[in-house]
């Protein structure tokens, strides 16, 4: 591997890492400013009636769940919906560190069901202008990943 080669990994592996931490970031303060929708029914819904208060969409799996082809059709239906509609879209993998960012219980009680959590959106609505830098960390790595022909990024959140 060459110096530039090299260089250029350890780049990449830091822009994962900041936007990583911007992902994480941008969840944390939707969910504290009622600007997060939580599901995949549920944000098909507020895409139907309100696409453009959209900024953001989070499509979260793990690996053990690749094989559900309900989720893949899910996925590829929202996928195809955020392309038509100029919505950001990103891939997440870390479901466990999602529920523990979104302070969902670590064990659900029998009467307690789970949240869906393969399906966040971040909106913004049209009446409020919310600036935020983790939104426009992220938009912006969308934007670049969009530039090298790959239109659905994908970033690994790790455990802590």
């Amino acid at each position: 591997m060459t110096l530039e080669e090299l260089v250029a990994c350890d780049n990449a592996a830091q822009k994962m890492q900041t936007v990583s931490a911007a992902v994480e970031e941008l969840l944390v303060a939707a969910q504290r400013q009622d600007r997060l929708t939580v599901g995949v029914y549920e944000s098909a819904k507020l895409m139907n009636v309100d696409p453009d208060c959209v900024v953001l969409c989070l499509l979260a799996i793990d690996e053990e769940e690749e094989d559900d082809i309900a989720l893949q059709i899910h996925f590829t239906l929202i996928q195809s919906f955020c392309c038509d509609n100029d919505i950001n879209i990103v891939r997440v993998s870390g479901m466990q560190r999602l529920a523990q960012l979104l302070g969902e219980p670590a064990e659900t009680q029998d009467t307690t069901e789970a949240r869906d959590l393969h399906c966040l959106l971040v909106t913004n609505p049209h009446t409020d202008a919310w600036k935020s830098h983790s939104l426009v960390e992220v938009a912006s790595y969308c934007e670049e990943s969009r530039g090298n022909n790959q239109w659905v990024p994908y970033i690994s959140l790790q455990e802590r």
